[in-house]
């Protein structure tokens, strides 16, 4: 945000590069953190449909504590290496980026060295995270749908399924747009620059602008609150 205001309100359109390295682990860091929190969220959910009267007793506040812990230290052992790798190159190519941000797919195509190893390392990360977190999250509401089916009847599953459907709304608005970035960075070359853009802008913008919404909109009494402020 500081970068992007400062292009907008001062037209400050440089950044030393130690400072975009920095600003390139923080994204990518809290990327792989929100991934797997999102994870993290299913498996709650499933405990709570499975097992509810077990659920306090399974999900204590040390053992979440120490899943957050275990989110943080992935994220930094995984993203870590990618300024690491990036410092060793030189840049002698075009310097300017495609974004008003810092990101390993953007910075990588400026260095005038092999780039072979970020590239693997970078699409590694990709299917480590995105990949992986997301094909648990889908196991798990495997598992939750199963046990929906199992042991409610149908009214009774609907209500059930209903309290997943804010993290499913979370899911979407996280993974749609990075995977479109993604795909636009190793693939899309010849697309607009425009359209990079956009999307670069919806990927880091659009999920903390509107998971708030998604969430308070589930909940009655906040929703009649906040229409209460808007009729008035």
């Amino acid at each position: 945000m500081p970068t992007t205001l400062g292009i907008v309100l001062f037209n400050s359109r440089e950044i030393s590069l130690n400072v975009c390295f920095a600003q390139l682990f923080f994204i990518h860091l809290l990327e792989c953190i929100d991934s797997s929190m999102l994870l993290l969220i299913a498996f709650d959910r499933f405990i709570a449909i499975r097992d509810p009267l077990r659920y306090a007793s399974i999900l204590t506040l040390p053992r979440i504590g120490k899943m957050g812990q275990v989110c943080v230290l992935r994220g930094v052992a995984v993203i870590l290496p990618l300024p690491i790798l990036l410092q060793r190159f030189q840049y002698c190519r075009s310097n300017v980026l495609s974004h008003c941000y810092c990101i390993n797919q953007d910075v990588m195509r400026m260095a005038c060295s092999d780039i072979r190893v970020n590239s693997i390392y970078g699409l590694a990360v990709t299917l480590l995270m995105v990949g992986l977190d997301s094909l648990l999250i889908f196991l798990s509401y495997v598992m939750i749908l199963a046990a929906v089916l199992s042991i409610m009847s149908h009214g009774e599953c609907l209500r059930a399924l209903n309290t997943c459907i804010s993290h499913l709304c979370a899911i979407l608005l996280f993974y749609t747009p990075m995977t479109g970035l993604s795909l636009i960075h190793r693939f899309g070359e010849s697309s607009s620059p425009l359209l990079q853009i956009l999307l670069s802008y919806i990927y880091l913008l659009h999920p903390p602008l509107m998971n708030p919404i998604v969430y308070t909109m589930k909940s009655k009494h906040l929703r009649a609150r906040i229409i209460r402020v808007f009729v008035k």
